[in-house]
């Protein structure tokens, strides 16, 4: 390992115990700035999140400059490989694909990503598997690519990211985002998100998770358990009881009385946070990762000597679930937001929308007994 990081690790040790397929995205069009598109400023109107303003009164270049995101592409989608082969005509995963407007989920992501966060400070997580697919999308942003030799799970790729970027600023203010989830509402996810920078900035020693507030009893999804409000009165900033994974029916419609929420797997937090969360649950995974050669400011392969060592392992129930009492959530209303697990998501969330891709028409005739699930897009059930 590269000993040259300004950040001793050893402090962090557990205390005591413990478009079409295909298209090419150039690095000018990535990492255009779209206010165009959904302005910040449109945020104002969603006003969900009483206890900061909509937009962040940042304090200079600076607050902004220490921001860094990563994404999370490296997943297999196979739950989707039914549509994603029939619109593609290949194996891809569903970040690949171009589901909506043309553009891949992966492409929607990281416009997302570049509303809030500076061009260039963004690392793609990957995996070598998929290079055909990821070498066109993100041609020119080479620099920012981290190639896993294979998919562990998401802690292993949100750990190395966060050491990389710790060698760049320990103090750093990481947001990690899903790259094949959708969002109906990007103006209010956007606010949404640089209001968790704002909280994140304020309150070091938290993770902030952007919370859908939930329509519905759903038992495919993750739900968390919502505690006291925290800040003034009225705030949709609340601590963290606990976390639920797919549960029954029963529980989830307990989950919905409660006034819980669904997991979107959207985080900010500083740097330090999540590596100190991380070598506070899963040390073995941070001994292993620490022997990777980091990013330093170009392309980045882990080398399978260093995986081979990695055991698979799930953020959400290895660290969070464990690590709750560190998690602030930010309960947000109508985000229209849906993991796109099947296609019966995917078709709802095409229903709803004024444009319809290319594809539906053939998919309707060649699967027409495909159910419409419905989505988080629907109008929350919950005042």
């Amino acid at each position: 390992m590269n000993t040259g990081s300004q950040l001793s690790l050893r402090r962090l040790s557990p205390e005591g115990t413990e478009g079409d397929a295909g298209v090419s995205r150039p690095k000018q069009e990535m990492r255009q700035r779209i206010s165009e598109e959904v302005p910040i400023s449109a945020g104002l109107e969603a006003g969900v999140i009483p206890m900061l303003p909509v937009v962040p009164r940042a304090k200079g270049t600076a607050a902004r400059s220490r921001r860094w995101g990563v994404i999370l592409a490296g997943g297999d989608g196979t739950r989707l490989l039914s549509l994603t082969r029939f619109i593609s005509g290949d194996n891809r995963p569903k970040q690949f694909c171009p589901l909506f407007d043309g553009r891949t989920l992966l492409g929607h992501t990281a416009r997302r990503a570049e509303r809030s966060i500076p061009a260039g400070q963004t690392l793609f997580a990957l995996t070598h598997a998929h290079r055909e697919f990821y070498a066109c999308e993100l041609d020119g942003l080479q620099s920012q690519r981290i190639v896993q030799p294979a998919n562990k799970g998401t802690a292993p790729p949100i750990l190395f990211s966060a050491l990389s970027i710790a060698r760049k600023d320990e103090n750093a203010l990481m947001a990690v985002l899903p790259s094949d989830h959708h969002y109906s509402d990007e103006a209010r996810f956007t606010a949404a998100l640089e209001s968790a920078f704002e909280v994140a900035a304020k309150r070091p020693e938290s993770v902030v998770l952007i919370g859908a507030q939930p329509s519905r009893p759903e038992v495919e999804y993750g739900w968390i358990e919502l505690g006291a409000p925290v800040g003034d009165e009225g705030t949709e900033l609340l601590s963290v009881r606990g976390f639920w994974e797919k549960p029954s029916l029963q529980m989830a419609e307990t989950l919905l009385r409660k006034r819980s929420a669904w997991n979107t797997f959207v985080m900010v937090g500083r740097v330090r946070a999540f590596l100190e969360m991380v070598a506070r649950t899963i040390p073995d995974v941070l001994k292993a990762v620490r022997q990777a050669r980091l990013w330093t400011g170009s392309e980045a392969h882990i080398d399978d000597s260093v995986y081979d060592q990695v055991p698979s392992s799930d953020f959400s129930r290895q660290v969070l679930s464990v690590e709750n009492r560190r998690l602030l959530v930010l309960r947000v209303r109508d985000l229209g937001w849906s993991d796109l697990g099947h296609p019966g998501r995917v078709l709802a969330v095409v229903e709803r929308s004024s444009s319809k891709p290319s594809w539906l028409k053939e998919w309707r005739q060649a699967k027409p007994a495909t159910p419409v699930v419905e989505s988080a897009e629907t109008k929350s059930a919950v005042a």
